[in-house]
């Protein structure tokens, strides 16, 4: 774009400062000085039209059924780093990629939505996401598209991944925005279990060989995936707690090294165990609440109880790698909901996100954007939370010698090698994403290699 106007057809161009507002409307910039400052201002813009909005706080056009990849987009705009990466061209413009690689326009795409979200001088209160859509349908060869909905955490772990991908990521914890940004590590322990339908001594036997012996993996992750219970079948006698609930906590001990959980196969069974041993700058959970077979897809209903503020994942973690963590605490930043039947295209996605300059949380929902209380966020059924960690409370356990690998939560710097056996990211990230994301029914329940 060489962001020229011209008179035809006589074809001469055409300097006129009044001309400049469009110019930034197409492709908004930001000063060192504008980004520092995104999350103090509190101060609403008024468009061209005379509606006023918050920068940020900016619908998306459901162009059909778009949905579910509007609420990532909306979500992962208000990940500071992130966003303040992809709002300066020059950060990520230099980087070469192969002649007629087409991965790369999924950068470029995103950056300029990005930008467009965050744009104080828009026209409209409203931006449309459809080039970046394109680049979505283009890159994933089809496995998202717009007219069909699809599944906001295969959509996210895709995206994530291709665009690791697209910045020449390695296996480095620092190669790309998205490991500074979201990559963790954890170590996940594996039995095997001999079958139910032996003998004792048959059973004392098999664990003695070695393929039933525990074993310990170093792998990275992109998000954590928390299991919900199973909701009762039948109400109690009462009528009363028909809707069931579970503290967000219960969930997370999943994750704290101890708690073990049973892995079926058509063979065997495999009893597993994840111990988290380093925390990211933003954490992302998701919670299985679809369940498909052969004949019904199933939605779990349970409501998930989580504060807003202050949770110390802290209590996760063992004492000697908490030790290496300066800061544990962290805040809840973006919620995404499911509302509606389990299905495609029965129910609808929405999400909420917090906006720092006012220190409010909004519901955008496509173009409708609303504030809302925090304490009806807890009442929603969450699908996928960003926790942002928090700089200004120390971690009381922190021990400056103990940090000996550089593991300071979310600091981004050179974390060496992932251990040997995990896949890096390569090749087409649209038909290597299988191999590239944990499978959460056989592995950590994790995502991102």
């Amino acid at each position: 774009m060489t962001q020229k106007f011209y008179c035809l057809p006589d074809n001469y161009q055409i300097i006129d400062s009044s001309l400049d507002d469009i110019i930034y409307v197409l492709n908004p910039t930001f000063s060192d000085l504008m980004i520092k400052r995104l999350d103090k201002n509190p101060k609403l813009s008024r468009a061209y039209d005379g509606t006023t909005y918050l920068p940020g706080i900016v619908g998306l056009n459901n162009i059909k059924a778009n949905d579910y990849c509007n609420v990532v987009l909306q979500s992962l705009s208000h990940v500071a780093p992130l966003r303040n990466y992809f709002l300066k061209e020059d950060n990520y413009k230099k980087i070469k990629r192969p002649p007629g690689d087409i991965a790369f326009l999924l950068v470029q795409r995103f950056g300029e939505l990005i930008r467009k979200l965050w744009n104080p001088c828009n026209f409209k209160a409203h931006v449309s996401p459809h080039e970046m859509l394109q680049a979505v349908v283009l890159c994933s060869k089809k496995r998202f598209q717009i007219t069909k909905q699809g599944d906001p955490i295969d959509f996210l772990s895709w995206f994530l991944n291709a665009t690791h991908s697209a910045m020449n990521g390695t296996k480095k914890m620092n190669s790309s925005i998205i490991n500074k940004t979201f990559r963790g590590k954890m170590r996940v322990y594996s039995r095997k279990i001999p079958n139910v339908d032996l003998s004792d001594a048959e059973k004392a036997e098999l664990l003695l060989l070695e393929e039933y012996q525990e074993t310990a993996v170093e792998m990275p992750w992109l998000y954590l995936t928390c299991d919900l219970p199973a909701p009762p079948l039948y109400p109690d006698e009462s009528r009363e707690n028909i809707i069931p609930q579970v503290p967000f906590a219960n969930l997370l001990t999943k994750f704290n090294g101890v708690t073990e959980k049973e892995y079926k196969s058509s063979k065997d069974s495999t009893m597993k165990r994840f111990e988290l041993t380093r925390l990211p700058q933003f954490i992302i959970i998701y919670f299985k609440r679809f369940n498909k077979n052969y004949f019904v897809h199933e939605k779990n209903p349970t409501i998930v109880n989580f504060p807003i503020k202050n949770i110390d994942f802290g209590d996760l973690l063992a004492p000697e790698v908490r030790a290496q963590h300066k800061h544990t605490t962290y805040d809840l930043v973006a919620n995404i909901v499911h509302d509606g039947q389990p299905g495609q295209g029965k129910g609808n996605y929405r999400c909420h996100v917090l906006h720092k300059g006012q220190g409010k949380w909004y519901e955008m929902q496509d173009l409708h954007v609303t504030d809302i209380l925090p304490q009806m966020i807890t009442l929603s059924e969450s699908y996928i939370q960003i926790f942002e960690v928090r700089r200004d409370i120390p971690n009381p356990f922190y021990q400056a010698e103990a940090n000996t690998e550089s593991t300071e939560t979310g600091e981004g710097g050179d974390q060496g090698e992932v251990q040997e056996g995990v896949m890096e990211i390569s090749g087409d990230a649209a038909e290597s994403v299988q191999q590239n994301i944990i499978d959460a029914q056989n592995t950590p329940e994790t995502a991102g290699k």
